[in-house]
This record gives C-alpha cells, sequence and structure tokens, in this order.
C-alpha cells in the first residue's frame, strides 16, 4: 500500500489516456442513460466529480465505497437515516457536536426513534444495549473536550449484538485515525473542516467498507439532496493532496502548545488527548497515528477577562469552524454547543470558561508567544 503522503496526492490509480494531470470539471447534469446505465446518483447532478471524489476519500479512509455532501451535517443525518427505522434505538457516545447533539434531540423523536447517550467506556455502552438498538454512533476525539473511545473494543462488541456502528472522524482526519480498519462499519466527516482545510469550503463524506450499506445510503441521499457541484468537488480534491503535510504540521503545533499551556499558571485545564495525563492517553497511542491539531482549555479568568484574551489575540482569530491552515479559537458555550442550557452543558463539561483552539499551520513559537501575550493582557486590565 503507498504511504499516506503519497495517497494524498495520488488517491486514485489513473489509466486514462488523457495528459492533464489533475481530473476535468464535468458540469453536466444531464446523463445519456441508455449508455450509462449504472450511474450511481440519479439525481445528484454532478455525477463524475461526486463519484470521484467520494472514491478517493473511501480510498484515504481504506474503504469500498465513498460518498459526498453539500456539509457535513448532510453526511450526519443521512448516516442515520438511512440505517435506523422507527421503534428502533441509537446509542450515542455522550460528547457530541453541538449541531448533532441538536439533531438527535430535535429530529430523531418526530421519526419515532429512540435513543440514549453512553459514556466513553465499553461498559456504559454495553449497558445502553437493547434489542430494538441498531446503531451506536461514536465522536472520537470528540468536540469539544477530546474525549477518546476505545474503537476497536466497541466495534467487537456491536459486532456481537449484531449492531452497526458510525464514527465521526472529523476532528482526527484519516491521517491520524482510521476506524474503518479497527472494525468500525461506516466512518463520516464533516469536510468544511480538516479535508477542507482552508476554511472556504463546506462538505461532508461518509463512506463504508461494508458495500450491503451502500445503497441504503446512496438512496437516502438521493431522497434528501445535498450534492456538491462539479467545481466544488475539484477544489475539495486539491485540498486533499496537501492533507498529510497539513495534518503533519499542525500536530506538532498543537503538542507543543498544548505542553506550554499545562504549565501556564491561568490555565485551569487542558484538553489533548497526546498529552500523558490526558484520561485517553493510552487508547489514543493505541488507535492514531497523531494526535491531531485540536485542543481545549479553560482559562482561570472570569468571562470578562476571557473576552479581553480573545480580543487581545493577533494571529490567532476568534472565529468558528476548525480545521483550517490558519489558527481559529473559540468559546464552545457561545458557539457550538449554544443551543444546550447552561445545566446540560456542565454536565458535559463544558464549562464558561472553556475554549476550543483549533491549531493552524503558522510557526508554533509565534502561536505561543501570541497566547502568552493575550493571557497577560487579560490578567492585568
Amino acid at each position: 500500500m503507498k504511504n499516506f503522503k503519497t495517497l494524498c496526492v495520488h488517491p486514485i490509480d489513473e489509466k486514462n489516456n488523457d495528459r492533464a494531470v489533475t481530473a476535468p470539471i464535468l458540469t453536466s447534469t444531464a446523463y445519456n442513460y441508455l449508455e450509462d446505465d449504472h450511474l450511481r446518483y440519479p439525481g445528484f447532478y454532478s455525477t463524475y466529480n461526486q463519484e470521484r471524489l467520494g472514491k478517493i476519500i473511501s480510498n484515504l479512509e481504506g474503504g469500498s465505497w465513498g460518498i459526498v455532501f453539500s456539509s457535513g451535517m448532510a453526511a450526519i443525518s443521512t448516516g442515520i437515516l438511512s440505517l435506523v427505522s422507527s421503534k428502533e434505538h441509537i446509542i450515542f457516545s455522550r460528547d457530541l457536536y453541538g449541531g448533532t447533539w441538536k439533531f438527535v434531540e430535535q429530529e430523531l423523536p418526530k421519526r419515532n426513534i429512540d435513543f440514549s447517550y453512553a459514556h466513553n467506556t465499553l461498559e456504559d455502552f454495553e449497558a445502553q444495549i437493547r434489542p430494538e438498538t441498531k446503531l451506536i454512533y461514536l465522536e472520537t476525539p470528540s468536540n469539544p473536550l477530546l474525549s477518546i473511545i476505545p474503537l476497536q473494543e466497541i466495534a467487537a462488541l456491536a459486532r456481537k449484538h449484531g449492531i452497526l456502528t458510525m464514527v465521526d472522524n472529523t476532528f482526527a482526519s484519516p491521517i491520524n485515525q482510521r476506524p474503518l480498519s479497527l472494525g468500525i462499519d461506516l466512518v463520516l466527516h464533516s469536510g468544511t473542516k480538516y479535508l477542507g482545510g482552508h476554511n472556504d469550503l463546506p462538505y461532508g463524506a461518509l463512506t463504508s467498507i461494508r458495500s450491503d450499506l451502500e445503497e441504503s445510503v446512496i438512496s437516502i441521499a438521493r431522497m434528501y439532496g445535498g450534492s456538491l457541484s462539479p467545481y466544488e468537488c475539484y477544489q475539495a480534491e486539491r485540498s486533499l493532496k496537501t492533507l498529510a503535510i497539513r495534518i503533519q504540521r499542525q500536530n506538532s503545533n498543537a503538542f507543543k502548545i498544548a505542553e506550554y499551556l499545562i504549565r501556564n499558571t491561568y490555565v485551569d485545564q487542558v484538553y489533548y488527548p497526546g498529552l500523558p495525563s490526558h484520561p485517553g492517553h493510552r487508547i489514543a497511542m493505541a488507535q492514531m497515528t497523531g494526535f491531531g491539531g485540536m485542543l481545549s482549555f479553560e482559562l482561570s479568568m472570569e468571562k470578562q477577562r476571557i473576552h479581553k484574551f480573545l480580543q487581545s489575540l493577533s494571529l490567532i482569530r476568534p472565529a468558528l469552524s476548525l480545521g483550517g491552515v490558519e489558527s481559529l479559537i473559540c468559546s464552545p458555550a457561545e458557539t457550538s454547543h449554544r443551543a444546550m442550557l447552561s445545566e446540560e452543558r456542565l454536565k458535559l463539561g463544558i464549562k464558561d470558561n472553556l475554549l476550543r483552539l483549533s491549531v493552524g499551520i503558522e510557526d508554533q513559537n509565534d502561536l505561543i508567544a501570541d497566547l502568552k501575550s493575550a493571557i497577560m493582557l487579560a490578567v492585568n486590565q
């Protein structure tokens, strides 16, 4: 198998006679069905470019098929609704992206789909299993507390009970973690984040090693829409060529920043699986090849000083989203998890002084200096 750095640049074995190095952008929304009756995405108009991008992401994750969407939430909702029906049950990991949590809480009850939340241990997942349980949905590392779940053990538990498994691999990317190789059935991404990598392209992706699930997922995808345009598929493919080198730099930067923050007297807690003090460090060491570019930390300051800290940053931008080449920071309580009541957030450990940092590819010393300066300005205001 190709090395990942090579696979990102050459994800498909090209055997055409075209002299072009990059793939063409085919804008047609109409295809001759008499000669091409095997089209997989009727109703997903940019057929060629969508199929190609889905195959590329599938190859990166070690899957047998893949499909792309116009957003991460489209991938999440399509994946869940294609696998679970009325009166069936889903177990979700407790720590979820705020958008996923909102979908679960607001949309699943309308479809008479039951659900429960498990803490991030094998024992708690097993305790939640019912006869009607159809799916276990995981997010690891989680948003925003970087919780780690033992994928291989959960996959084995699910197979034992005939339950499907799905993992949101957005925070790790296929460079740092490949859940399908650990026995997971389906993997999804908010491609807007690391796969896109430049804070300019919203899309989602879902891939699997299970060929028997392909038609049900594509059927729901066609029904709900959410396709990417040919040009967006081209942008996504171009971004993936630099995925490995971007992730490598972000891994290194985030680790150094986490080490700095854990020594800072104005920081109460640092959440980063690369730190030996992280409760999931041992599991992360076993199932990840890198610890990622995401970390969260709690500042020992009241809200007013935290806002001063954010305003005092010069390189790191207080902004939504993550995974791009630029470093971004946000308060989950005010952004990704704002739909939750304060009591609900606190139960999950998402405090008002928690900040989520998406580390970019800038020089790590410059980023640390930016954090240090902003902390001191906030302390001394």
